[in-house]
């Protein structure tokens, strides 16, 4: 997939189990990551080959989210933006707060469209701008008790498409990327047990999914061979949701 030599990239939720992967893929090939997170991520830097950056984030703070891409922006520059951050809270559609409902789509959906927002005119700049947004197998079929986040993950899905429309002639690609499970310390507290084995029953290749293979794919999607594919779902759940 080329190399990603000189380019920077923002990747967003950085300390988790799949941005670690993230982390670790892209600075192997060469690229400068500027890892965002609402945890401290500075030992992931010092342990990463090459020159990185760590940020502190509350996704939840509209106000901090523009100061801080703007931050990187105009002191690295921006040609990738990976909307990793997530959360995960599911409950019967009933019984979902409405609190839970909210924070959910504001890190799921809402901080997507921020960051994005924040980093276009520095995404403009590189000439060659790429978007992934992390998605998930749950915005595009029903799953039980996933209704906050099914619901904020197909808005995302759908937001991938709307900025791929309206940004394709700045040069810039914008795809989503839906696993299923991600086999990561925090995933597999849900997915542990009889729970996750019938989950896994149910996949048809009969696992979850490693976060070197999410890596993978958005290394493909931000690649020179990817610069015709934009607006794109890469689904990523082992054909869970071709049944």
């Amino acid at each position: 997939m080329g190399s990603f030599e000189g380019r920077q990239v923002l990747l967003t939720g950085a300390a988790g189990g799949v941005g670690t992967a993230m982390a670790e893929a892209f600075s192997a090939q060469g690229a400068r990551l500027a890892l965002v997170d609402v945890a401290d991520t500075t030992d992931l830097v010092e342990r990463l080959p090459g020159r990185h950056t760590s940020w502190t984030l509350d996704l939840i703070d509209a106000e901090a989210i523009a100061a801080t891409v703007n931050e990187i922006g105009n002191n690295l520059g921006i040609d990738i933006l990976i909307n990793n951050a997530g959360l995960g809270m599911v409950g019967k559609a009933e019984e979902q707060s409405i609190e839970e409902w909210d924070l959910t789509h504001a890190i799921n959906l809402r901080a997507p469209w921020l960051v994005a927002r924040a980093a276009l005119p520095f995404l403009k700049q590189s000439g060659r701008g790429r978007i992934v947004n992390i998605a998930s197998k749950a915005g595009i079929v029903a799953i039980p008790e996933h209704a906050a986040y099914g619901a904020s993950k197909a808005g995302l899905i759908g937001l991938t498409k709307i900025l791929a429309l309206e940004w394709a002639p700045f040069g810039i690609t914008v795809n989503a990327i839906s696993p299923t499970v991600v086999e990561t310390p925090m995933a597999l507290v849900g997915w542990s047990g009889e729970k996750g084995e019938r989950a896994k029953a149910e996949i048809p290749v009969g696992r979850f999914a490693r976060p070197s293979e999410i890596a993978a794919a958005a290394l493909y999607l931000c690649s020179e061979q990817a610069a015709i594919v934009t607006g794109e779902n890469l689904v990523t759940d082992g054909g869970y949701s071709i049944k």
